[in-house]
């Protein structure tokens, strides 16, 4: 016998007796979800964080600082400019500052608020957003939307689904291609763009990243929230009981039913849920917050805005569903005793953590970075060798790197064993940002071999670097060193 999911089916067992039976489809299509738009103070919110991180992420590649462009990230010749800064892969150090940072700044925000940025500012909500609000201009809100999906193909349907869909693939496009202008001067790119110039890792990257974004902001949504992100699984265990989370006040709400605006609700002996099921229906990961704490609850409050509309129209105070913590709600606590449990220990870790890795961070990028840099590198083809008058030679490759947008006039010594002095003496000047090999001989007298002995003895480089105006004139004096070994043969 067999049944459609959800659907009994019955029969008759061998005693005579009927039976039902329920045949369940572990593999049940998914239903598509249909939000309905929302207005009200969290909405406008979370769009004012749409044009926000919209806006920065779009227009910041066009952004000129010193005659370049203010963020790149040239991979090819691996040099990173974030405004007045020029990074190298040898500051990889500040990336993972600012990793950890961003990771107990969500650990921090998560305890305190729960998913505040999954709800406002997550690229997945934020794209979402626009997507559906692309939807809602060709084809209606949620009930237009779902007849249109239910009626026929007609020309009113094509003209409105290719209408979307062109314009989701725009967006997707666009958002490629200021992505790469991230890793390529966007003003380079964009007139490759006419021609189709570009290069073949701008090609991928600009249809990879477009079709990721059309994909999960266009058909995915909820499903990339649900089931693929994992911060969803572990946010339980960043919540506790002071947590302030959307919440459906039950003790208020209950029992639900609806009823007309002159009804008496509690001579009717009803909550203040009139049961219309808005909050559902503008929920965009379809969950019913009546059901209380649910991991696909991305914190987006559309449910507090919608049923605060209700409340109004039925003349009942706003709240029935609201940001609140669970010991609020068993407790009736006040705002100001939730405010004091705000300061949990948790909270205040987090807290600590958090300001002092920022400190170090923006304190190493502001003060403590040197404004040269310097690697040095063993030439491996001839480690050691003898050379005129009975001199021992090691030959060394150094890389010089200007982290600055000024010239700057370096010149390198050598020190660390008796008698050792650079084969030529070495002074140059490295233009803003440039970054150049030089090959280093390094000797020392033969007494002085004798006297250390074969092996490796340690050594070190100092460099001598002196910002250069226009002028040419030099100031501002820094040394910074580089060990290395000089190798005594046999």
């Amino acid at each position: 016998m067999s049944a459609e999911v959800g659907q009994t089916a019955t029969g008759k067992s061998s005693a005579g007796k009927e039976t039902v039976i329920e045949i369940v489809n572990l593999y049940e299509a998914q239903k598509k979800i249909y939000p309905r738009s929302v207005t009200g103070v969290f909405a406008r919110w979370r769009w004012g964080l749409v044009w926000f991180t919209q806006l920065l992420f779009y227009g910041l590649p066009w952004l000129q600082w010193n005659d370049r462009q203010a963020v790149l990230f040239e991979l090819a010749s691996r040099r990173f400019y974030i405004f007045g800064l020029v990074l190298y892969p040898q500051d990889f150090i500040y990336l993972t500052g600012l990793l950890l940072i961003s990771a107990y700044a969500l650990f921090l925000f998560t305890a305190v608020a729960g998913r505040l940025w999954c709800g406002y500012a997550c690229p997945q909500t934020v794209y979402t957003e626009i997507f559906m609000w692309i939807e809602k201009q060709f084809e209606g809100d949620r009930q237009a939307r779902m007849k249109l999906d239910a009626s026929p193909w007609n020309f009113n349907k094509l003209w409105r689904k290719s209408g979307k869909q062109l314009t989701w693939i725009a967006v997707g496009l666009w958002t490629g291609f200021s992505f790469v202008g991230y890793f390529t001067p966007i003003k380079e790119l964009w007139a490759s763009a006419f021609t189709l110039g570009f290069g073949p890792w701008e090609w991928f990257w600009v249809l990879f990243y477009g079709f990721a974004t059309y994909g999960n902001a266009g058909y995915m949504r909820e499903q990339v929230c649900k089931y693929m992100c994992p911060y969803a699984r572990f946010q339980s265990a960043m919540f506790d009981k002071d947590t302030l989370i959307i919440s459906y006040d039950q003790e208020r709400g209950e029992p639900r039913g609806s009823r007309g605006k002159k009804v008496d609700a509690k001579a009717a002996g009803l909550g203040s849920c009139i049961d219309c099921t808005l909050c559902v229906q503008v929920c965009p990961t379809g969950i019913d917050i009546r059901k209380g704490l649910q991991y696909e609850c991305i914190g987006c409050a559309a449910c507090i805005d919608v049923c605060d509309q209700v409340m109004d129209k039925m003349n009942y105070p706003r709240g029935l569903v609201r940001y609140d913590t669970q010991n609020g709600l068993a407790q009736h606590l006040s705002p100001a005793q939730k405010l004091r449990r705000m300061f949990r220990p948790r909270v205040i870790i987090y807290s600590v953590v958090l300001v002092t890795l920022s400190t170090a961070l923006l304190a190493s990028l502001l003060f403590l970075r040197s404004p040269v840099k310097l690697d040095v590198v063993r030439d491996r083809g001839v480690l050691s060798r003898l050379v005129e008058d009975g001199y021992i030679e090691n030959l060394y490759r150094l890389q010089i790197m200007n982290a600055t947008e000024g010239a700057q006039q370096c010149s390198l010594s050598v020190k660390g064993m008796e008698g050792i002095a650079l084969g030529k003496p070495v002074s140059l000047v490295l233009a803003p940002a440039e970054a150049r090999w030089v090959s280093v001989a390094v000797r020392i007298p033969p007494e002085s071999a004798a006297q250390a002995g074969v092996g490796a003895h340690p050594i070190s480089f100092a460099l001598m670097g002196q910002a250069v105006d226009k002028a040419g004139v030099a100031s501002g004096k820094i040394e910074i060193k580089e060990k290395s070994t000089f190798v005594v043969p046999r």
